[in-house]
């Protein structure tokens, strides 16, 4: 049975959604309850970090298998990892067991190791004249979890009598479930037949300013928004706000990454991905400009949202200029080092997170992120005056 281009892209955003949903859910949660779990105040982002740890040790065996088998069936296995992952966690909490608590979200961020290929399968099923706006569609499948993931996380905290959050989980799995049943019908060609160039050597590739531009600046702008993510429900809480206020805060920043996915690819194909980028990296400085003017409810709230949307621009446009960089034949290998590239930072990001908030607090831990933003924006500026003269020629 085929399924046409459009139908593709629809199951891939779908299964965005439910996998984001799921994700989003933890990111809400595991600090939150990583400081009740932990035998150290210190660690209570270390179920995020392992999530994330998760997520770029699993990117490079997910790329080598659906090298070999096709994206349907590395999908499928990550699929797999999310519904173990959410019944361990579950587990974990009813049993008040931190190191199982910090293993199942291994196994979650393991599961979106394999989904992050989401939005390359999209480019494979739209073609490369499509790329933006075919990446934009499936991340904008986050709009969905801005609600869903946040809401499960209050629906579900008391459905299992006198333990908390674990009903929670327990709807996280079903999550990943019906994820997997929307992946068995995933039907695109096995990568190995749309690769019709020589490949070069990865060294040669990764010598390509644009890639390591790309690269460097996808990296950058989701460990700052992860960084800043894991330690908001704890700044939340430590200034006294209500823990009620936690789940706007988190839907709507939420909302800012993912919402302006739906003209993201349209802004790239008019302005280039390097244009879009540095947008990003400004509103991210903005960001932090309102993070670190007050500590109420609003300044959480424009802040967050600001970080979203920052995000969105930073990392949807780092992953249309890596499409730029490389030939078919040599997509899934710089894939892969992108992959391990980006969350290897994001982890050591989440694990700093929490001890960055705990030693030194809110107003640092957002200042710290300042050399590195300005560092992506100059790098990001360069490439775009690259460009510029190119055309110009």
């Amino acid at each position: 049975m085929s399924t046409s281009p459009r139908g593709n892209i629809l199951i891939l955003a779908l299964s965005q959604a439910l996998m984001l949903s799921a994700i989003v859910l933890s990111m809400a949660l595991a600090a939150i309850l990583g400081a009740m779990l932990a035998p150290d105040k210190g660690l209570a982002t270390l179920p995020v970090t392992a999530m994330v740890i998760g997520t770029a040790i699993a990117s490079l065996p997910a790329a080598m298998l659906m090298r070999r088998a096709g994206r349907r069936p590395g999908f499928l296995i990550g699929a797999l990892l999310g519904v173990g992952g959410s019944l361990l966690s579950a587990l974990a909490l009813y049993q008040s067991d931190f190191a199982a608590f910090v293993i199942g979200h291994f196994l979650l961020g393991s599961y979106q190791g394999f989904a992050n290929y989401y939005r390359f399968a999209a480019i494979e099923a739209a073609g490369p004249a499509h790329a933006g706006r075919a990446i934009s569609l499936v991340v904008a499948g986050g709009v969905v979890a801005a609600f869903l993931g946040p809401q499960l996380g209050v629906w579900g905290r008391d459905w299992i009598g006198g333990q908390i959050f674990v009903g929670s989980y327990l709807a996280q799995g079903v999550l990943s479930l019906f994820a997997l049943i929307l992946l068995s019908r995933l039907r695109l060609p096995k990568v190995a037949a749309v690769d019709d160039g020589p490949a070069r050597p990865l060294r040669e590739i990764l010598v390509q300013p644009a890639l390591q531009v790309a690269i460097f600046g996808a990296a950058i702008g989701y460990a700052v928004m992860i960084m800043v993510m894991t330690a908001t429900p704890l700044a939340i809480l430590g200034c006294g706000l209500p823990g009620s206020v936690v789940t706007p805060v988190i839907q709507w920043h939420v909302v800012g990454m993912f919402a302006p996915s739906f003209f993201t690819g349209i802004l790239i194909a008019r302005y280039g991905a390097p244009r879009i980028m540095q947008v990003g990296f400004v509103l991210l400085l903005g960001h932090v400009v309102l993070a670190v003017s007050g500590v109420e409810f609003m300044h959480f709230l424009s802040a967050l949202i600001l970080l979203g949307v920052g995000w969105n621009f930073a990392f949807i446009g780092g992953t249309a200029l890596l499409t730029q960089a490389y030939r078919p034949g040599e997509q899934m290998k710089v894939q892969a080092v992108n992959e391990f590239a980006v969350f290897g930072l994001v982890a050591v990001a989440t694990l700093s997170a929490g001890w960055l908030y705990d030693r030194f607090g809110w107003v640092t831990l957002n200042l710290a992120v300042v050399p590195l933003l300005l560092a992506a924006l100059i790098a990001v500026s360069g490439i775009e005056r690259k460009f510029r003269r190119l055309a110009a020629t």
